[in-house]
């Protein structure tokens, strides 16, 4: 077969892809990177953007571009993939050496599994009907709003089926304690209990910024095949289509528009642990050798130490590794707290034993008192619509840390008239 063959229908193939898009290296590379045989994706990448300084507004001005700048000259195209021998799986995942077999696993056809991966890019711009998510924006306990991504029935069942098949097989870094069984906020902050410095740091926009290439390295470490990893990979992130993010900030839509872990999807906590296992590799070490605990629940960071712990070098140290590793510091919600003030992790106070802060349990149980002389509805001032499972969840996380007071909220929750 010709090469010039290779090059005109690789053209031909990339150029849709190439229509209306962000005309910038990432999302350039985000497309070039999905066709195996692009030989040079930067190299091709430099070439579009010195001859163009937006976006083809046609798939015919597009596939014109490619095949100017790849002849003459060194061709950026390949005459065939080369094959790739199957590796051998890790961590007792299941095998999957094709797609085929991948399909058969999560009960669809290869055409509809790269529907749902969205191997093409199409969905950014489908009609609402045919997208896989729902995006909807939900307020912040401490302010501002955080958007859910949330897949639709079919896909939610694949993505289960990943979780539970896949993902469960492959053990996080021991630091981590979010989203993962008999582990929680109360295990991530008692190894702080009673240090004399505590060192909180959150990680901005945690799921945004696990994008579709990290999570295929997830899959490509569990020993499978480049094809069925990216496969994977696109079940599992999703792009805002277009219309949606229109109406987004500028740093949020810049997220968003390219494929990333949505918040919402059954992966996604899995997902973003074993990404971070890097990040929790590091920190782990410079905490060793700092004479530090380190831990993590989801995007929250903490370290802790004696009282000559050098602060202002393990926070310079730690804004260095979590840039290496692809996330960020979000700078304004950096705590440091010694023991003369209150130390908190996860809403736990950890000055002596990991606990949920005593204002907290003494509002609950003034609550619930005024509940039994008054009635539930009565004290339900906030309207909430469900309000004795609210009051249920209160206690259950004040008690996760304390039986005793769990006890105790718990007898009084039994003598409220919840239906007056």
């Amino acid at each position: 077969m010709s090469k010039s063959f290779w090059h005109h229908r690789t053209a031909r193939m990339i150029a849709p892809r190439l229509v209306d898009i962000a005309w910038n290296s990432t999302e350039l590379g985000e497309v070039l990177a999905r066709f195996e045989h692009v030989a040079d994706v930067e190299t091709l990448i430099t070439r579009l953007l010195e001859r163009r300084n937006h976006a083809p507004d046609s798939t015919e001005v597009a596939a014109e571009l490619l095949e100017v700048i790849g002849y003459p000259g060194d061709p950026f195209v390949l005459p065939a993939p080369p094959v790739r021998p199957t590796p051998a799986v890790r961590f007792g995942v299941p095998a999957f050496a094709t797609t085929a077999e991948l399909a058969a696993s999560l009960d669809v056809t290869v055409s509809e599994l790269d529907w749902f991966a969205d191997v093409g890019g199409w969905l950014r711009r489908a009609a609402p009907p045919l997208r896989h998510y729902r995006a909807r924006e939900v307020a912040k306990s401490r302010g501002g709003t955080r958007i859910l991504e949330i897949p639709k029935p079919r896909l939610r069942e694949m993505q289960r089926r990943v979780l539970h098949r896949v993902l469960d097989h492959v053990v996080p870094h021991p630091a981590a304690h979010g989203f993962r069984a008999g582990r929680s906020a109360v295990t991530f902050a008692r190894p702080h209990e009673g240090r004399d410095v505590v060192v909180r740091v959150d990680l901005a926009d945690f799921f945004p910024t696990v994008t579709r290439p990290r999570v295929r390295a997830v899959f490509e470490a569990c020993g499978y095949p480049y094809r069925v990893a990216s496969v994977l990979a696109g079940v599992c992130t999703t792009a805002m289509p277009v219309d949606e993010v229109a109406g987004l900030a500028r740093t949020q839509a810049a997220l968003l528009r390219v494929p990333h872990l949505p918040q919402g999807a059954p992966t996604s906590p899995a997902l973003a642990n074993l990404v971070a296992r890097g990040l929790d590799r590091r920190v782990a070490g410079l905490a060793r050798a700092r004479g530090l605990v380190y831990t993590r629940y989801a995007d929250d960071l903490a370290l802790s130490g004696p009282s000559d712990t050098d602060v202002v070098t393990i926070l310079w140290a730690l804004d260095r590794i979590v840039r290496d590793e692809g996330f960020v510091v979000n700078g304004d919600k950096t705590h440091v707290a010694r023991a003369h003030r209150r130390q908190t992790l996860a809403g736990l106070v950890v000055n002596e034993s990991a606990a949920a802060p005593r204002d907290r349990y003494d509002a609950l149980r003034a609550l619930l008192h005024n509940s039994v002389r008054t009635g539930a509805a009565a004290q339900n001032r906030a309207g909430v619509p469900d309000f004795r499972a609210s009051v249920y969840g209160q206690i259950a996380w004040i008690g996760e840390s304390s039986p005793s007071r769990r006890s105790r909220l718990l007898a009084m929750a039994e003598r409220v008239d919840w239906d007056s």
